[in-house]
């Protein structure tokens, strides 16, 4: 069949309606791949499931490749960008890479095609752990019988998720086809089977939503040669043609029938779609008694007339989207060209190691104000949001109960978000809680005895042997007046071993607490300072993409304040071994020693003495009783044995002493007197002195090749490159588009 004679006129507009096109599908490339948002003129193609739009698809394009068997309608969009090229004889197909505007090897075969589709689908909801997408597939397709327009097939609508999907699934895809179809500059192509009454339309209202005057909408019925055969009157044909007038005088649907066989090849199926549309027709004027009004209607049955409406009012559309595209395309490049500028000046600058330690020396400054500030009180950033409970301090620290106590410690504000200077104060009291939570904690009986027998028995057995050789008087009684002696300092001893095997543990976790509120105050700087600057960008120089001298800067941090609390628990250990110093904590002295009042200490002594004479009270054994031995000549002699036994009585007595006069005298100048100016002396004072210090010396006190290590790949140098070579790219492309729509018509 001769081809029939074309125009140069002709020729010459279809070529460049043919370009424009091609500048559109690089700018949707661009679109697809950058992020960029151009008002691109696009048909959405929308309805529910079964509707028929997989079928239009491959008619629009006019070969099939099995679309319907990868369900991808259902899982994920696909971008079609249809480009008529006369010498493409068999469809050429490239899909665009997921993440770049690049396109892959041409696919002729509809079976590679389809296999490719599905397993671009498969692997995207794997990886992203779900069951739909609206990140889309963009295939472009090259042929001699398809249009120059892009059209966007997105999931069907349905009512309930399929088997093995999540319950809102339906919801999903309804909530992503709005997203597609609501921008003002793509067209909705609406499908429904014409099986479907109106008022039994389940997606119409969906469809109100997104275009509420149909002013952008395209209506086909699909499958329109299964309702013909209830048509028997030409009124029925007209009502059922006219909607009823549900779409306003100004949008009338669409009636296409395409054929169903998939066994065809790419030439039968478009045979079939032409001859299938004849048929119709036929039926219409032929089977339909007084046939159907053609004038009215007759534009809008069957595919061919669908497609003609289609290419036309795309064209028109991409004619008067053309100021407004070359518009934001000049801006874009202008955009994207400053960009450039400043990442090359920025490349140069991290070269420059002055100014590299310029900046880096602001930025610590930067930071260790932020921490001052969070230290003093501040309401930036939220608290919150970025406060914490005391319970979950103690789940972030690790520490989550203070050693030696089993009942819980509730501090004052301990339900509030607190951070910095509150949270450090809220720990101390935190402390001070569980310091008095027991009166005195129980020793074992054996400590108890170890100690008060070595005390009672004050210059070894063989003394007290001597005495009782020259006295009369009961080896018991002697024992028992040594024991009374002995008595108060056995009790301050076992006070002492009390105070520093209790205390000491309370006193380490005190400092490990601490050090992790002064720790936070680093991350909660960086978020302060993140705000700071997103006020003022142009003045903020980002650091954030140099990662070795981000985490130096928080290696050094870290450090400092391991190191102030190492020192602290120093200083309370010596607090702690200087209040429980057998010179300060004899019997009569510990009161002396740190100044008590007369009544304190006069109250002291007589209970002392009272508990004197109860420990000689409860003190048994001492019954003289010979025993035999050999001595060193050989002969029997017969020598004194002395029994002692701890009582009951005796030991509660001990512990009595020990806890109402001694431990707590202990614990009470400890804390009250030593260990709160300890912890703000041994953290906050030289936290506050030697913050910037400390971090400056470990930064900058070094050699200049060893300061730009932390400058170097995988750092801010390698992240400024990429983003200049995507910005490279995307100018390339843009300019390329540019001056495809600098031509004028």
């Amino acid at each position: 069949m001769a081809r029939p004679f074309i125009s140069s006129s002709a020729a010459a507009a279809e070529a460049h309606s043919k370009s424009r096109f091609e500048a559109y599908s690089r700018l949707q490339a661009a679109a697809v791949a950058f992020g960029e948002k151009f008002p691109i003129p696009e048909i959405v193609a929308i309805g529910g499931q079964s509707d028929g739009k997989s079928t239009l698809l491959e008619a629009l394009l006019g070969f099939r490749f099995n679309v319907r068997e990868v369900e991808m309608g259902t899982r994920r969009p696909l971008t079609l960008q249809m480009v008529h090229d006369p010498t493409a004889l068999e469809p050429r197909c490239r899909f665009q890479e997921e993440d770049s505007e690049e396109y892959g090897s041409p696919m002729v075969l509809g079976t590679d095609i389809a296999a490719l589709i599905k397993q671009r689908t498969e692997s995207h909801l794997e990886k992203i752990q779900a069951a739909v997408s609206s990140k889309p597939i963009v295939m472009r397709a090259e042929y001699a019988h398809c249009p120059n327009f892009t059209i966007i097939d997105t999931p069907g609508f349905k009512m309930e998720a399929t088997r093995g999907e999540p319950k809102n699934t339906p919801d999903e895809i309804r909530s992503m086809v709005k997203t597609f179809a609501t921008p003002p500059h793509r067209l909705i192509l609406f499908l429904q089977q014409s099986s479907v009454e109106w008022c039994s339309s389940l997606w119409l209202n969906t469809l109100r939503e997104i275009d509420p005057t149909f002013s952008r909408t395209i209506i086909v019925i699909s499958k329109f040669d299964n309702r013909l055969k209830e048509f028997k009157m030409r009124w029925e044909v007209d009502t059922f043609l006219g909607a009823r007038g549900r779409f306003g005088d100004n949008t009338r649907p669409f009636f296409v029938a395409l054929p169903n066989d998939c066994g065809t090849s790419n030439e039968d199926f478009r045979r079939q779609i032409c001859e299938l549309e004849n048929r119709v027709l036929r039926q219409l004027q032929d089977d339909v008694k007084g046939g159907f009004d053609e004038e009215k209607y007759g534009s809008y049955i069957g595919f061919s007339r669908l497609k003609e409406y289609l290419e036309s009012e795309l064209h028109n559309r991409y004619k008067a989207a053309a100021p407004a595209t070359l518009a934001l395309l000049q801006q874009r490049c202008g955009e994207i060209g400053v960009d450039l500028t400043r990442l090359d000046m920025k490349l140069t600058a991290m070269s420059d190691v002055s100014r590299l330690k310029r900046l880096a020396v602001f930025h610590v400054g930067s930071i260790c104000n932020h921490m001052l500030a969070l230290l003093d009180g501040t309401n930036d950033p939220d608290p919150g949001q970025f406060g914490i409970t005391t319970e979950d301090e103690q789940v972030q620290s690790g520490i989550h109960s203070w050693p030696g106590i089993d009942i819980p410690i509730k501090p004052t504000n301990s339900d509030l978000k607190l951070y910095g200077g509150a949270a450090f104060d809220r720990v101390v009291d935190e402390f001070f809680q569980a310091a008095y939570s027991k009166e005195h904690p129980q020793l074992p009986k054996d400590k108890v005895a170890n100690i008060l027998l070595a005390h009672a028995k004050r210059g070894g057995s063989s003394a007290i042997a001597r005495e009782a050789a020259q006295s009369k008087d009961n080896v018991g009684n002697i024992l028992l007046a040594h024991a009374g002696r002995g008595g108060s300092e056995a009790a301050a001893a076992i006070a002492r071993e009390a105070a520093q095997s209790w205390l000491s543990p309370l006193l380490d976790t005190a400092c490990d607490r601490l050090a992790f509120v002064l720790q936070n105050l680093f991350e909660l700087a960086l978020v302060r300072k993140q705000n700071r600057d997103s006020k003022y960008p142009d003045i903020a120089e980002d650091m954030g993409g140099y990662i070795r001298f981000q985490a130096a800067i928080r290696c050094s941090y870290c450090k400092f304040v391991n190191e102030l609390s190492r020192q602290c628990k120093n200083k309370v250990q010596g607090h702690l071994d200087t209040v429980t110093s057998p010179c300060l904590s004899g019997a009569g002295t510990l009161a002396d020693s740190f100044d008590l009042s007369d009544s304190e200490k006069r109250q002291d002594q007589q209970s002392t003495s009272l508990k004197d004479q109860d420990l000689s009270s409860h003190v048994h054994g001492g019954k003289h009783k010979d025993i035999v031995i050999t001595n060193a000549h050989g002969r029997m002699e017969k020598r004194a044995r002395i029994a002692y036994e701890i009582s009951g009585p005796l030991y509660s007595t001990i512990c009595k002493m020990c806890g109402d006069s001694f431990f707590a005298i202990m614990r009470k100048v400890l804390i009250e007197n030593n260990v709160h100016s300890a912890f703000e002396s041994g953290f906050i004072t030289p936290w506050r002195r030697g913050l910037f210090m400390a971090i400056f010396l470990d930064l900058f006190a070094v050699s200049d090749e060893k300061f730009m290590d932390m400058f170097d790949v995988p750092s801010g140098v390698d992240a400024v490159r990429n983003e200049r070579h995507s910005l490279l790219e995307r100018q390339k492309i843009l300019v390329s588009c540019l001056k495809e729509f600098t031509d004028p018509y």
